[in-house]
């Protein structure tokens, strides 16, 4: 009976273990909002992360133009990637939302392209590498106007 006991507690005391360490890799996972409007900018341009943390960036549209003039995404780059380069080959990607396949391994994470008044989301695992990974918007036109902004990793 005391053997039944024992074996009964460790499969208890591990149960309750998992579930707390579900619990905590819920937690920690952030949001960060960003919002795209018709100035071409994001509303949050420097991100600070922490190597490997899980991350939910939240895409919005604020603009009233129709999605053919005025849409947006966001795309993080790995480190090391042109974003100069990648924006100019996204021109010609309309049919895979501005994002260029040929070039898919330069992307570390990518949200749909958000009309007016649309969210868009994508969660990811922070690179674990330190350093600077740029993220930038490829709709025609946004990244040559300034759409980017940074993800610090530190």
């Amino acid at each position: 009976m005391s053997k039944n006991l024992n074996v009964f507690h460790a499969v208890f005391i591990l149960f309750v273990s998992l579930g707390v360490l579900a619990t905590a890799s819920v937690a920690e996972r952030r949001t960060v909002e960003i919002e795209g409007t018709d100035s071409l900018k994001y509303s949050v341009t420097q991100i600070n992360a922490k190597p490997g943390e899980r991350m939910t960036v939240k895409l919005t549209n604020k603009t009233s133009l129709p999605p053919v003039a005025m849409s947006h995404n966001f795309v993080l780059l790995k480190k090391g990637a042109d974003p100069s380069a990648f924006a100019n080959a996204a021109v010609s990607a309309k049919d895979t939302g501005y994002i260029p396949k040929d070039m898919m391994d330069k992307v570390i994470a990518h949200t749909e392209l958000a009309a007016g008044g649309e969210t868009k989301t994508v969660t990811f695992n922070v690179p674990k590498e330190p350093g600077d990974y740029t993220y930038i918007c490829t709709f025609p036109g946004h990244y040559a106007s300034g759409m980017r902004g940074t993800l610090t990793v530190e």
